[in-house]
């Protein structure tokens, strides 16, 4: 069930078409409760907003509508695009975050969630693989939705991707352990980095994302086999969509 209040005044005027719309971004509030959530969402101050926020109790409410810009992204990218304000959803769940006590979401929460993203992927036919984290698409800056958001589960309905648990059939190269990585999840979607010049603490933050994403249980920041071998998977089975 949606509950709809008064939208918030925070996003850009112009109406957007269904074809623009291309991204799920999913995102955790940050804050200590729903209330404190909804205000600052609604707040020309604060000039942030989402879509969506869905609660603890698997409650939806609504604040921007669909067709216009929300400001939930920031400085973001993802393949080519840029500023992803622009081509997406954003949702974002009620979760106090790490600054105030990180929790897991608890399942009618994500029950309602998979409801809604289903909804928008069939409106929008988004690709599976265009539901996405704060973190995959500003991965220098943001964390959310952490390593208890369930990307296996969701991926069970086609609502983004997951790897083949057995990754033992992929050979990699020994060397240029760093330059392949980064070249896989490039191609995947990843961005803020370079294949030439490395940069010790943009790379850990990186891989820290990737990690949250895809390797929830092991977030050092480290590259090991298996996070480079998730990589060589997700590089090999996903096309980049160009920019139109």
């Amino acid at each position: 069930m949606r509950n709809k209040i008064d939208l918030s005044p925070n996003y850009s005027k112009k109406t957007r078409k269904h074809k623009d719309i291309k991204f799920v971004i999913i995102h955790y509030t940050g804050m200590q409760s729903e209330i404190e959530s909804i205000e600052r969402l609604k707040d020309p101050k604060k000039k942030v907003s989402s879509h969506y926020l869905i609660n603890r109790k698997g409650q939806v409410t609504e604040m921007v509508n669909e067709l216009k810009t929300a400001w939930h992204a920031g400085k973001s990218r993802w393949k080519n695009f840029t500023n992803l304000n622009r081509y997406s959803i954003g949702i974002e769940l009620e979760n106090k975050g790490y600054e105030f006590g990180y929790q897991k979401f608890s399942n009618i929460q994500i029950k309602s969630l998979i409801r809604l993203c289903k909804s928008i992927k069939k409106k929008y036919k988004i690709k599976d693989e265009h539901f996405l984290g704060h973190s995959d698409i500003a991965p220098l800056r943001k964390v959310d939705p952490g390593e208890h958001f369930p990307w296996k589960k969701l991926s069970k309905y086609n609502l983004g991707v997951w790897y083949k648990e057995k990754l033992q059939n992929i050979k990699i190269q020994k060397n240029k352990k760093r330059y392949n990585f980064f070249k896989n999840i490039y191609k995947f979607g990843y961005r803020y980095f370079s294949l030439k010049k490395k940069t010790i603490k943009k790379d850990k933050k990186i891989i820290k994302a990737f990690q949250l994403r895809f390797l929830p249980e092991r977030v050092t920041g480290n590259l090991d086999q298996k996070t480079l071998k998730i990589s060589y998977y997700l590089a090999t089975s996903y096309k980049i969509l160009k920019k139109p």
